[in-house]
């Protein structure tokens, strides 16, 4: 799949072909231990006489906000996302391939992984009802297990704009970013400037069109990334620009209308996210040479391969599994130290390696429906733009409600309906073969039937 999470990392140093550039492997892979480090950190388990109690130790940290300015990946996540999208996007071009095939395959490497999910949280999550868990516990443990499926949403949404952005980008790449950029800066203007309106008027909702903004922008630096634009510079020069976007994040956040938490920023998203992602990227080219030679390394292309070929599996179960892992870490009455503390951040290092394990392990039979072949059947003809459009929006749905009111039992049912009928709906329809004739039959004559009629006339009676 070309997107952020592409599997297919060759395994060995020797295949891998001249054009890839594993930097980019790498990057998603760094990337994605960062996610479940991160998501794993969040997750402070209590327990004491009142019961299980759960929070975010992490935001009791004087320096998290800070720290998010450079732990904040997912700004990154889009920018190589947009590397692959361009890549693949240009290759299906020169086989004679259209919009309707991109979006048709990056529905199907998305959403059927996807599928795997939430029929695995549909019978959780009913079960668990069943079984009695206290309602508000329930919740807790349900929106902790669909906090990542926001990105599927923001993902499709991008993934939708690649034939369109694309083309813009090869007219006009410089009128195309700037214009995103506005776009951004004025959806928050409007956000920020009626978040405390006398009208009790939710603004939030307002900057839900930064998916489109912000995310779209990443995404098209990716682009850039792809052309070659970043390597015209030299490094001290990279550098500098990175310290020019963290100078203007300070003014936007210490001295200006935004939070500091980059995490606060994420959804809806806001402009400082293209800053973060612009410096990061800025980061990566000037740092290019050292991580080059670090791809070289033989066991670092292994990790890059096992993690790479299952990236999406990885990035859908990771926070269920950490779930269900610290759900048994209670069942068997195992110490849990306050979170924050001394003992509980000694202890994270070993959660974090068996969530690692679990999750791999899980990966094992689950990853086929991330590598299975999107291409059509033998005789089977691609579904019109019209249901490929209809599943799409079908796909974006589920994960985009679960964003916006947190996953629970009914959503996750009803989403699991959606996104099947998705999958149907983009998977090729097979032509009907045209009957061979019967031998010692003209070609072309109809076949008789019980009635007589398709018979030639003196044969009839």
């Amino acid at each position: 799949m070309s997107s952020a999470l592409k599997p297919g990392l060759p395994c060995k140093a020797a295949t891998v072909p001249a054009s890839r550039d594993l930097v980019v492997d790498f990057i998603r892979v760094v990337c994605m231990f960062a996610v479940v480090a991160v998501h794993l950190l969040m997750m402070g388990i209590s327990v004491d006489q009142s019961g299980i109690g759960v929070d975010n130790p992490l935001t009791s940290l004087s320096w998290f906000a800070q720290g998010t300015w450079f732990g904040q990946v997912m700004p990154l996540f889009f920018v190589v996302g947009g590397f692959a999208s361009l890549t693949s996007w240009r290759s299906l071009r020169r086989k004679g391939g259209d919009a309707g095939d991109y979006l048709r395959n990056r529905v199907l490497r998305l959403v059927r992984p996807t599928v795997a999910l939430y029929a695995f949280l549909t019978v959780a999550l009913w079960s668990a009802t069943a079984a009695g868990v206290p309602g508000a516990l329930l919740s807790v443990i349900a929106a902790g297990a669909g906090v990542q499926l926001w990105f599927l949403a923001a993902y499709l949404i991008c993934q939708a704009m690649v034939p369109t952005m694309a083309k813009l980008h090869e007219a006009a790449p410089y009128r195309t970013i700037a214009a995103l950029a506005a776009g951004a800066v004025v959806v928050d203007v409007f956000r920020l400037g009626l978040e405390h309106n006398p009208w009790g008027f939710d603004s939030n909702p307002i900057g839900l069109l930064n998916m489109v903004f912000v995310w779209g922008l990443l995404q098209q630096l990716g682009f850039f990334y792809a052309d070659g634009f970043f390597d015209r510079f030299a490094g001290w020069q990279l550098v500098l620009a990175a310290a020019g976007c963290y100078a203007a994040l300070a003014l936007l956040t210490h001295s200006g209308p935004y939070p500091v938490d980059m995490l606060t920023n994420q959804n809806p998203p806001m402009f400082p996210l293209i800053l973060v992602g612009l410096a990061h990227v800025l980061l990566v080219k000037a740092f290019y040479p050292v991580l080059q030679r670090c791809v070289q390394l033989g066991w670092i292309q292994k990790v890059m391969f096992v993690v790479g070929s299952r990236a999406m599996t990885i990035y859908l179960w990771h926070l269920p599994l950490i779930i269900a892992m610290f759900g048994i870490a209670l069942l068997l009455r195992l110490p849990f130290p306050e979170p924050a503390g001394v003992q509980w951040w000694l202890s994270r290092p070993v959660f974090y390696v068996a969530a690692w394990v679990l999750v791999l392990l899980v990966s094992l039979p689950l990853v086929r429906l991330e590598l299975a072949s999107t291409a059509l059947a033998p005789g089977a003809s691609r579904p019109a733009m019209w249901r490929i459009i209809v599943a799409t929006v079908l796909a974006i749905i589920p994960p985009f409600v679960v964003m916006r009111t947190a996953l629970d039992a009914a959503n996750a049912t009803w989403g699991l309906l959606l996104l099947v009928i998705a999958v149907v709906l983009v998977t090729g329809k097979v032509r009907e073969r045209p009957q061979t004739p019967m031998p010692g039959r003209f070609a072309g004559v109809p076949a008789p039937t019980a009635s007589g009629k398709g018979m030639l006339p003196w044969r009839r009676g």
